[in-house]
């Protein structure tokens, strides 16, 4: 059964591409026409492309490894951030840290040190600090929740990234690309797709095309999260048999 179709993606307006000023050439397998000086998008293109993200994306999540999910801009941050969080994701809707992933040692002691400033609360540390002392901490600790808050639980280099406008999030694109982290992302007609591994051609603008491929691809992830859930409980009740198995013999 497909994701989506032709029709849903109408519908969603992921069809609507840029100006035609704005065209990057790179994009020129994906489109399908010129309309009143705006590219439209060929949807037959992203019906194959988005399946194809999310059969991998849906792997991935199976195997247990994280998606880091990027969108800074105004009219995608909520929607990303909302379906990041329910599927457990570390996601970045703020401003990209530089070096996140490139440098990440030195992003993870900038988590250390969140986690260093809330151990002080609950043991009483930060109680006992001047008052000077403590908004300086506490604001240094909004500071850090702000950029970093969101991947303050991935602790290990994410297995993908998924992008919402790979113009804006350059440098996480850059980054991933040069980690060899596998790459997803809606991709606009403004935009050069040479260096994401799976790119959905679609609008990147709308919030309505934005919250349309964001559920599409979250569905996806969350289907791999329920089957590798499914195989642990499988292996658990396995593994419980044997031990019982194993138990009864040892009684005779």
């Amino acid at each position: 059964m497909s994701r989506t179709n032709f029709k849903e993606l109408l519908q969603a307006g992921v069809h609507f591409g840029h100006l035609k000023k704005k065209y990057n050439p790179a994009m020129a397998p994906y489109v399908f026409m010129e309309q009143n000086g705006i590219h439209i998008i060929d949807l037959n293109k992203t019906v194959a492309m988005i399946e194809d993200a999310a059969a991998a994306m849906k792997q991935i999540a199976k195997s247990g490894k994280k998606i880091l999910f990027v969108a800074t801009k105004k009219q995608a941050k909520l929607i990303v951030a909302e379906a990041a969080q329910k599927l457990d994701m570390p996601y970045i809707t703020e401003r990209w840290p530089g070096g996140l992933l490139t440098n990440f040692a030195t992003i993870r002691k900038s988590i250390k040190k969140m986690d260093g400033i809330d151990k002080m609360k609950i043991d009483g540390t930060f109680d006992s600090l001047s008052k000077r002392e403590r908004l300086q901490i506490s604001r240094t600790r909004e500071k850090l929740e702000i950029n970093l808050g969101s991947i303050v639980k991935m602790n290990r280099m994410p297995e993908a990234i998924f992008i919402i406008d790979i113009n804006k999030e350059h440098i996480a694109l850059k980054e991933s690309t040069k980690l060899g982290i596998r790459s997803f992302a809606l991709t606009d007609t403004n935009t050069n797709p040479a260096n994401v591994h799976y790119p959905i051609p679609g609008n990147d603008d709308a919030s309505k095309s934005i919250a349309y491929i964001v559920e599409v691809i979250s569905k996806a992830v969350a289907e791999g999260l329920e089957e590798r859930a499914e195989d642990q409980n499988m292996k658990a009740l396995e593994k419980q048999k044997k031990a019982k198995k194993i138990s009864e013999e040892a009684k005779k």
